[in-house]
């Protein structure tokens, strides 16, 4: 477990060199994120910043959310909490595990109370709150949604383009989970730039899954793509083509991905310069959003790094 206070000095913005690229005349960076912090890491900080302020001048103890078995959102806030001297309790979607997974219990360790509801009982709880009826009935506890999914979620998510000079990319591409994250770029992204997301779950369309409300007036529609092909399986799923690619990334480059998000999100931009989907000249910018401590659920050895 760690106990280091995010530091937004160590980020970087690295250059992800690829014949692909060099064939397509692309200048492509990553804006490295994850190196906020091995748990609250990537965009997670940003998600959570303006809530545990909340939190804080409506004078709470307990932050409570909800997640599934490997959600980053969950260890973010169960760090954050600790650091900031709040209690946590995460409601999981699931039947209690006979054995944790490394994700929850990190959470654990941090001192966040894990409550596990069936798949229906879950689904009932979220609609309840969004209905309004939060029958904790606790003075003391604060609600985030899950992942950050809202308007605080997206306002910090808006500074994520604030730590670079905005008007050198001509394209920003992230992974997307909530949609909060893109929601965010989309509204801070300058008027020549194209926001591309990379969905991660399976069944998603259109704009999904991004709430239309999250989006600022005056954003241009054709500013904005959504990309569904390449999910691998679904949330959380993957194939040995996405961990061979994952390796052969950080072999190239020194750039470690996760299997959730991040490695997906690389792999689609390959495929989407492969396409010429990217004109020549472009200037791309790639999120790294962090959850790399996801990996440890894998098989060990099955990652080179």
């Amino acid at each position: 477990m760690t106990d280091l206070t995010p530091d937004l000095n160590n980020i970087s913005l690295e250059r992800w060199d690829h014949a692909v690229f060099r064939q397509n005349d692309l200048h492509v960076d990553v804006l490295r994120l994850d190196k906020i912090h091995p748990e609250i890491s990537g965009n997670k900080w940003f998600k959570l910043k303006y809530y545990l302020e909340n939190a804080k001048k409506e004078k709470k103890s307990l932050l409570i959310s909800f997640g599934g078995a490997y959600s980053n959102h969950l260890l973010a806030l169960a760090a954050a909490a600790r650091l900031n001297g709040f209690s946590s309790a995460g409601y999981i979607r699931g039947e209690g595990p006979d054995r944790l997974s490394h994700t929850l219990q990190l959470a654990k360790e941090y001192g966040m109370e894990l409550r596990f509801l069936s798949r229906s009982e879950y689904d009932l709880k979220k609609k309840s709150i969004l209905l309004g009826n939060w029958e904790e009935n606790d003075q003391n506890s604060f609600l985030i949604p899950e992942g950050g999914a809202g308007i605080e979620g997206i306002r910090g998510s808006e500074e994520i383009l604030f730590l670079l000079p905005l008007r050198s990319f001509s394209h920003i591409c992230t992974a997307v989970g909530t949609g909060t994250t893109m929601a965010g770029l989309m509204n801070s992204a300058g008027p020549g730039q194209k926001v591309i997301g990379i969905s991660v779950l399976k069944g998603t369309r259109n704009l999904e899954p991004i709430d239309i409300s999250w989006i600022r007036t005056g954003v241009n529609p054709a500013k904005i793509q959504m990309v569904h092909e390449y999910h691998f399986g679904g949330y959380a799923k993957y194939t040995p083509s996405l961990i061979d690619f994952m390796n052969q990334t950080f072999a190239e480059s020194g750039i470690p991905t996760d299997f959730v998000y991040t490695g997906k999100l690389f792999f689609s931009v390959i495929r989407l310069a492969v396409m010429q989907l990217f004109p020549p000249s472009s200037r791309v910018l790639v999120l790294h959003t962090g959850g790399l401590q996801g990996n440890l659920s894998l098989t060990p050895g099955l990652l080179g790094y």
